[in-house]
């Protein structure tokens, strides 16, 4: 069966965004050494599964090409089919999008059932927040920027009992945090 990863950036104090959604906290460039974690990190995925709001600028910016970011990435976010959890879209405006709809353990369920690689999930925070808070999300993998915020958008909605698998710092600051839920 495939899993359902998480990997999304987050601040020292645990937060995905400010209180009003701000990333201006966000460590880049990125070096080398992580994106080579990333890259491997993705080997396996087949998947992209986002929220609506995230969607409505993550996938028209990749498909625009993002300025800083390797053909190599850009070419692998727009050909990797996406699902877009939405209880609002009844169809896709994007290419190599679907929507879904309805109970959200039944549709993670029913993409984890399917045959092929691993999923990845981006967020946005109301969707991460719901699929911890549903025991959804098979892998955590954190990526953990040098700045506390105080506040904002957290990436789980309460306590979670977590195993670390491993800890890795990369050379602009960023620490690799991947976490699996404690059985």
């Amino acid at each position: 069966m495939r899993k359902l990863l998480l990997q999304v950036q987050v601040s020292a104090d645990g937060y995905m965004a400010g209180p009003n959604g701000e990333l201006d906290w966000l460590a880049y460039p990125w070096t080398d050494d992580l994106n080579e974690y990333v890259n491997a990190l993705t080997a396996n995925v087949d998947g992209i599964v986002l929220g609506r709001r995230l969607a409505e600028g993550f996938i028209p910016a990749w498909a625009a090409g993002p300025p800083g970011e390797d053909k190599e990435s850009i070419d692998w976010m727009n050909r990797t089919p996406k699902t877009v959890i939405s209880r609002t879209l009844k169809e896709s405006p994007w290419e190599n999008a679907t929507v879904a709809g309805g109970d959200l353990a039944e549709t993670i369920s029913e993409l984890k059932a399917r045959p092929g690689g691993d999923l990845v999930v981006y967020g946005g925070g109301t969707l991460v927040a719901s699929l911890a808070g549903a025991d959804l999300i098979d892998e955590y993998h954190l990526l953990v920027n040098p700045t506390a915020i105080g506040g904002g958008m957290p990436v789980f909605p309460g306590r979670r009992e977590l195993r670390l698998v491993s800890a890795r710092p990369f050379g602009c600051g960023i620490t690799g945090m991947h976490y699996e839920p404690a059985k």
